[in-house]
């Protein structure tokens, strides 16, 4: 909007004598001042919105009374027992403040619109989810296949776009990696199709599970969202592109206004969701920012490149699917099962070693950092 309407004075002044007092309008035309303008507007309005949205939650009793499956789990049963009541949908205040920031301050083109749609999207999938463990007072929530299928179905919906449309066909055809400047594979439509339905479901869930402790999933969120507001600058800028030799997208350029947004909402709602929480994002909140730094990192051409921004979230999933597997395994081999972590996801296993919550959270943003910092390394180490 902000562009745009800069845009339309400009071209309203030309030839008269309010042209020179509008040529400071031509700093909305570029990205880093309209990325700095998104993040400052985001933070803004999460802020303001904060104490609303918590007091509107409570009001309705959209709390967190039900039982969560993690509560018979010895010594955090105090904790969890504690967290009781505490409002939950708080990803409803970034979603707000993401896509209203958004819409001003970015220049729409296809692939914004993508992301945008994605949020929307998982966000509706994760209300109805939190929705379902409020009412059911179980903590059941939504049916995970029936999660996994609009997850899928959004996923293969991108994919199948991408792939059509000449001009983004290679996104999903020809395949990078990180510390190579050359795609391994082209032309390979089928596998391109999987690892886009892959990075985009498996970021989803992954930042899901890692929303387990105060400020831990937005923290890191954060972090990661930082790379990729570098990562899709320089994938969006031909002439960086090419000096950086990655991978160029026309227009990319935009989902760095998108991702300061991102920062900018998620800092605003951290305020609120340190340690001692006064709000939880829930699945509305997470399944929709993992499944934005996944269709990001697509649409950047750099998927396994979140693998290693993301490795936190990387490191949550595995330590959920190693613990199952291994207990579904031993139990039918042994008939009892055996578990290789204390508790899963592995933020709950330290915890059950002794660390205290905010010991956890620090520690893995010191992680999440380390795994930034190799993320930005691609870019020259190539």
């Amino acid at each position: 909007m902000v562009y745009y309407l800069s845009v339309q004075l400009q071209n309203w002044a030309a030839g008269t004598v309010w042209a020179d007092r509008l040529s400071a309008l031509r700093l909305f035309h570029y990205i880093t001042v309209r990325s700095a303008g998104a993040a400052l507007t985001a933070l803004a309005l999460s802020l303001w919105l904060g104490p609303r949205v918590i007091a509107w939650l409570k009001r309705i009793k959209f709390g967190q009374e039900y039982a969560d499956k993690a509560e018979t789990a010895g010594d955090l049963k105090a904790r969890l027992l504690s967290k009781k009541g505490t409002p939950t949908m708080g990803g409803i205040l970034i979603i707000l403040a993401l896509n209203f920031t958004t819409l001003i301050w970015a220049q729409m083109n296809t692939l914004v619109e993508l992301t945008l749609l994605s949020i929307v999207v998982l966000a509706g999938l994760g209300f109805y989810d939190d929705y379902a463990k409020i009412s059911q007072q179980s903590g059941g929530g939504a049916k995970s296949r029936i999660k996994l299928w609009v997850q899928v179905t959004l996923a293969l919906f991108i994919g199948f776009y991408l792939w059509s449309v000449p001009s983004t066909r290679k996104l999903v055809t020809d395949i990078i990696v990180p510390f190579y400047k050359f795609p391994v594979l082209t032309g390979a439509g089928v596998i391109g199709l999987l690892i886009t339905t892959l990075t985009i479901v498996g970021s989803s869930n992954a930042v899901n599970l890692t929303d387990g402790l105060d400020g831990l999933a937005i923290g890191c969120t954060l972090i990661v969202s930082f790379v990729f507001v570098v990562l899709s600058y320089l994938a969006g800028n031909s002439k960086s592109a090419a000096y950086l030799q990655i991978p160029y997208v026309d227009g990319a350029g935009e989902l760095s206004v998108v991702c300061a947004a991102m920062i900018g909402a998620g800092l605003g709602f951290l305020w609120y969701n340190c340690h001692p929480a006064q709000v939880f994002m829930g699945d509305t909140g997470s399944l929709a920012l993992g499944g934005a730094l996944g269709i990001i990192a697509v649409l950047i051409h750099q998927p396994f490149v979140l693998v290693i921004a993301g490795g936190v979230f990387v490191m949550e999933a595995v330590s959920v699917i190693v613990q199952t597997g291994w207990f579904r395994y031993t139990r039918k081999r042994y008939g009892t099962g055996q578990r290789i972590f204390l508790m899963a996801p592995i933020h709950h296993h330290f915890e059950k070693k002794g660390w205290y919550e905010s010991q956890v959270v620090m520690r893995f943003y010191i992680l999440g950092i380390l795994c930034a910092v190799v993320a930005l390394s691609t870019l020259k180490i190539r």
